[in-house]
């Protein structure tokens, strides 16, 4: 059974850590809880923007010192935003536990935000690579299509025409907001000794509570589903089909882990071996599920040639059918099951995985379960559960559908034979 410690500062801050036998290594991740959604429109893209922006500097460290500290340090230091969070994260060996937490603080307190004009440029080029990407792309579309205005349809790497008009003074007044002693989180795994980690933290936190001046706009009501498309020069049709799924609070969670196994979370799943196994149709075909506080997406993606796209659409929607009628095989649920508490179990055996689990369910308000409960959990879910989860969130009724591909009717044309409801409300 995994233990861990909890230690709140003065300032709001939180500090918890696991202590992990046998390993020379500890992994730190700073979690703030601010993402896209927490954006107004008109600043889409500086949460992503900034965490570019903490490697370009701090009051006490170049970039270029950054990079060769982590270097010397034989360490792994990065950074991600999402909706909801953003984290910088490293792994170093446990000796160097000071001076990566050092750096990495001043990188969090107090970045310089100096060259924002050279980052603004490499902020650009990366919105231009998710746009020459149309398997990554596809999935902006689809959240847009599930939530339409709400920030939550917005893409976490921001807008262009944001991007670049935001000033370094608009980029440090949100950071301000966004990176005050609430809403940071520190967590470790590793060869760590709590008590410790609290004693570096508190000697280089910034020693005062920011106001939160952030609004996060709640999900109350989903528009209809919706449909969408993007043209471009591709050879194959990149569609996702989704819905609006559960919060992360829901107790359904447990059944909607094992709902996404079964049709599209591994090798053995229903749309894996029916449309790339059993008739080559597609190389790249999955579903997914993402969790937010109050709300939730659930959908599949296929990466297919335009004379198999309406095929695999009606292979995707009729397996779906299936399982929301009530034909959940015990033998897929068994499977689906083992599945997830084996990669659960092995994610053990990375400190980074542990210092994640730790941070993100934290700085989320997310009940940080034992590794034993959630076994437990996943054991429980019936075959029913699964079942009637499918039917609430994946009837054909309910689905959204995004594409990019070279022919707009024929994307069209393909949806229409699953869901002609669809076209209709589009049109």
């Amino acid at each position: 059974m995994s233990k861990h410690d909890l230690s709140e500062l003065a300032t709001g801050e939180r500090v918890i850590s696991e202590r992990v036998p046998g390993v020379r290594s500890v992994a730190l991740g700073f979690w703030i809880a601010a993402g896209s959604r927490d954006e107004p429109e008109s600043r889409a893209g500086v949460s992503h923007f900034i965490e570019h922006l903490l490697f370009k500097g701090s009051s006490r460290y170049t970039a270029q010192e950054i990079a060769e500290i982590f270097d010397e340090l034989g360490g792994e230091l990065n950074a991600a935003t999402s909706r909801e969070t953003t984290v910088v994260y490293a792994r170093v060996p446990d000796e160097k536990l000071e001076t990566a937490l050092d750096v990495m603080a001043d990188m969090v307190y107090r970045p310089r935000f100096e060259d924002v004009d050279s980052e603004r440029e490499v902020v650009l080029e990366e919105i231009a690579m998710v746009e020459d990407t149309p398997h990554d792309l596809v999935h902006d579309i689809a959240s847009q299509a599930v939530f339409g205005g709400h920030p939550l349809g917005r893409p976490v790497i921001g807008r262009a025409e944001v991007i670049s008009s935001v000033t370094r003074r608009a980029l440090a007044s949100y950071h301000h907001r966004a990176y005050s002693g609430q809403r940071l989180v520190l967590a470790a795994a590793g060869n760590v000794r709590h008590e410790r980690l609290v004693e570096l933290v508190e000697a280089r936190r910034n020693g005062s509570v920011a106001a939160d001046g952030l609004t996060r706009r709640a999900v109350k009501r989903l528009p209809r589903p919706g449909l969408r498309f993007q043209r471009k020069d591709t050879e194959q049709y990149h569609v996702c089909l989704g819905a609006p799924g559960i919060s992360r609070l829901d107790d359904r969670r447990f059944a909607a882990s094992l709902l996404d196994a079964i049709v599209g979370g591994s090798a053995s799943s229903r749309l894996f071996q029916e449309i790339r196994e059993k008739r080559g149709m597609a190389y790249s075909v999955y579903s997914y599920s993402s969790q937010y506080a109050d709300a939730g997406q659930i959908g599949l993606y296929v990466g297919t040639r335009e004379e198999n796209l309406a095929a695999c659409l009606e292979i995707a929607v009729a397996e779906l059918a299936d399982l929301a009628a009530g034909n959940v095989r015990a033998e897929e649920l068994a499977r689906a099951k083992e599945n997830l508490k084996g990669r659960l179990l092995l994610s053990l055996e990375s400190t980074s995985n542990r210092m994640t689990r730790l941070g993100r369910a934290l700085v989320t308000d997310t009940p940080l379960l034992t590794i034993e409960e959630v076994v437990r959990r996943l054991e429980h879910v019936t075959a029913a559960e699964v079942a009637e989860l499918a039917d609430d969130l994946l009837a054909v009724g309910k689905l959204s559908a995004a594409g990019i591909g070279p022919d707009a009717s024929r994307f069209r044309e393909a949806v229409e034979r699953v869901s002609p409801s669809l076209l209709e409300a589009a049109a």
